[in-house]
């Protein structure tokens, strides 16, 4: 019988996946602030711009994305952050992760190792593993307000050290890195030769602080990985785009070729209607998540809960008391009918913390804190959770 390979065999299950799965299934209603996923509807004159390209014809296009859009991109990058974007470097993709995938399966070989922050979306993990190439972490602590250290990251590094990933504004935190902070790490990847891969998918979520973009500083060490999914709630169309060094965009252009042809020509119509069109409604999102942080930084605040106030993106990393395992938390959560995601599905820094998504409605995130707290009060982080561990298998790790 043919075996799976061990890379294959080494890639955690998602632990956000886990909750996504039980809640879905819940017999009862449950407020949904386990993910990542924006409540607004897609603006309409994106929706309309595909329903348009969809009536004239669908069919292939070219791998790294029709030129129009790629243009665009390219614009405003270079108007955003005052770096050179030409076309032949702007790559669209289906979402970020795969734009993080080709990037990383171009540079990266088996027995190398990737630098990954700890907590973390978990993919970057994941995709490392997957190529059998070794994921090494650095913390993000809450002490430290999320942000990493730099001489951990550069006592970290090895003669196998490919790349650094950088992720900011951060999932699952909410951490915006400080700009000298940005400029520090892209300077030791220039001094190692390393490449940064900086996802910067939350660029247009910021509330406090500034962001600051990895490419503007070092453009020949640095892949930019951004979405629309988040920027202009189109998570379900699976458009990502990256801007990555000249020398290596032929080689991720072939990969990409190798893993999708292209991108859907209607949802890339899409994404031009989004870059190009008005922008007012990403305004409009960005003050609902900045409001709806305030409140839930408020209901915890109030109920003495110490938490690193998020300074971007829509995430909220909500403590529990040392020695909870956030994992169970999670799954006793569910019965008490909120869904929050769990510490430690992000790496090995956070395993007593909870994440809180922000992208629901004000009105969710007040009920689900409310749950949280009453299930708190009630003795649920002292529980030991043994009906809910007998009954769910221990995710793979």
């Amino acid at each position: 019988m043919p075996h799976a390979t061990t890379a294959a065999l080494r890639l955690p299950h998602s632990g956000i996946r886990e909750i996504v799965d039980l809640a879905l299934t819940s017999e009862h209603p449950i407020i949904r602030l386990e993910i990542g996923e924006p409540d607004f509807a897609t603006p309409a004159h994106i929706t309309e711009a595909a329903f348009d390209a969809a009536r004239v014809r669908v069919s292939y296009v070219q791998t790294a994305g029709i030129p129009a859009l790629r243009s665009a991109i390219g614009e405003r990058i270079e108007r955003a952050y005052g770096v050179a974007a030409p076309l032949e470097q702007v790559l669209i993709t289906h979402g970020a992760v795969q734009a993080i995938d080709a990037i990383l399966s171009a540079v990266v070989a088996p027995g190398d190792e990737v630098l990954v922050p700890d907590p973390a979306w978990p993919n970057y993990e994941m995709q490392t593993t997957l190529i059998g190439a070794t994921p090494v972490h650095y913390a993000l602590r809450p002490e430290d307000g999320f942000q990493p250290d730099l001489a951990e990251i550069r006592a970290l590094l090895t003669p196998r050290t490919r790349v650094i990933v950088l992720n900011s504004p951060n999932n699952p935190t909410g951490a915006v890195m400080r700009p000298e902070l940005v400029a520090a790490i892209v300077a030791l990847a220039v001094e190692h030769d390393l490449l940064v891969v900086s996802d910067e998918v939350y660029d247009e979520i910021v509330f406090e602080g500034t962001h600051a973009n990895a490419a503007a500083l070092a453009p020949d060490h640095v892949a930019s990985v951004f979405s629309f999914s988040k920027t202009y709630a189109m998570t379900g169309w699976r458009v990502g785009y990256a801007l990555v060094p000249a020398w290596l965009a032929d080689t991720v252009t072939r990969i990409l070729e190798l893993e999708s042809s292209c991108v859907s020509s209607v949802t890339q119509a899409a994404a031009l209607a989004a870059i190009t069109g008005p922008q007012d409604a990403v305004a409009h999102m960005r003050d609902a998540y900045r409001a709806r942080r305030d409140v839930a930084v408020g209901i915890l605040e109030t109920a003495r809960i110490d938490i690193v106030r998020p300074q971007g993106a829509f995430y909220l990393m909500l403590p529990l008391p040392d020695g909870t395992d956030s994992r169970l938390a999670a799954l006793d959560l569910v019965s008490a009918g909120v869904s929050l995601a769990p510490g430690s599905a992000f790496g090995r820094a956070t395993p007593h913390h909870l994440r809180v998504s922000l992208a629901a409605s004000t009105e969710s995130i007040t009920e689900g804190l409310e749950r949280f707290l009453a299930w708190r009060d009630a003795g649920g982080t002292s529980a030991t959770s043994a009906t809910t561990a007998s009954t769910i298998a221990e995710p793979a790790r």
